[in-house]
């Protein structure tokens, strides 16, 4: 929180203190911690929010408790499980038929602690932070791509930066399991993808971010004893979520680069310095070939 205090006294407050009525807004992981307050701040500011989540009656409770604290009605509810890539595809395929999009907010996130598979025989980790978020990210692109001012923000964690990219093993199988670790190697690929993407769709302004540690369930129930040490001095969800909401409204974000990771509003390094985490290319390009090859084998089965 401390780093958070002392970085929001450099923050211009009208750079988020503006009115995005008319523009569409899709948060995934809505339904508590990061994600339900920045779908609450883009309410505030008259947005149409698309609230993605996976528990139907946890995300009911957020709908109601957004539409009631901002008065703005224009929220909808979509339940997706994002482990699920066949599920991702056919609720990307039918809301680019019924809506228009020009944020999408990246934020949903697990970090299961012990090696667990999905029904898809994916690792749960990555099925969700790495897979869904490569899934729905390319699958809504040529949506993005017909709006004014698209811009893809996801959310990441300052824990990428003791990783380096390791393609060889994206699921975990060999040797001990970390979640933690496991998490971290996860966050690592959404830097390198949000940094391909940029490279890709000129058109769509992407960031990745790190919300600072925040006390949000999601850091209660997955990292309890880090939580226990630290409670007294976690930002709340709103400072977690200042740079994500800041990031999709704001139009001093947009005057950056695409593709920057930022903490505070400020672009950051993704590299500590000695830490010999960056990759060659060819490892970055080969992340994205395997997340497609993925991706493109479950959009057949969701169809099929």
């Amino acid at each position: 929180r401390g780093g958070y205090e002392s970085a929001s006294k450099h923050f211009n407050p009208s750079d988020v203190e503006v009115d995005v009525a008319g523009r569409s807004f899709l948060v995934t992981g809505a339904n508590s911690g990061i994600g339900k307050a920045t779908a609450k701040e883009i309410a505030r500011r008259g947005g149409t929010v698309h609230l993605v989540c996976r528990n139907k009656e946890r995300a009911e409770v957020a709908k109601e408790e957004i539409v009631t604290e901002t008065g703005n009605q224009n929220i909808f509810l979509h339940i997706v499980d994002l482990s699920n890539p066949k599920e991702i595809w056919k609720f990307a395929e039918k809301f680019q038929n019924e809506h228009k999009l020009n944020v999408l907010i990246n934020n949903a996130g697990c970090m299961v602690n012990n090696r667990e598979l999905t029904e898809d025989g994916l690792e749960k980790n990555f099925a969700t932070n790495t897979l869904g978020t490569y899934i729905m990210t390319t699958a809504l692109v040529p949506l993005l791509e017909k709006a004014a001012d698209a811009r893809v923000i996801t959310v990441s964690s300052g824990g990428m930066l003791v990783q380096k990219l390791n393609i060889s093993d994206l699921q975990s199988g060999n040797g001990p399991f970390d979640g933690t670790m496991v998490y971290a190697q996860n966050k690592r690929q959404q830097v390198v993808l949000t940094e391909q993407w940029a490279k890709a769709y000129r058109n769509i302004h992407f960031s990745v971010m790190h919300p600072g540690w925040a006390d949000t369930p999601a850091v209660r129930s997955s990292m309890p004893g880090f939580y226990e040490r630290m409670k007294n001095s976690l930002r709340t969800e709103a400072q977690g979520a200042d740079t994500v909401l800041w990031l999709a409204v704001s139009a001093e974000a947009t005057k950056l680069p695409s593709g920057l990771f930022f903490q505070d509003r400020q672009p950051v390094p993704t590299h500590l310095p000695l830490a010999y985490t960056h990759s060659p290319p060819e490892e970055e390009e080969k992340l994205m070939e395997v997340l497609e090859e993925f991706s493109q084998k479950f959009k057949s089965l969701s169809s099929g």
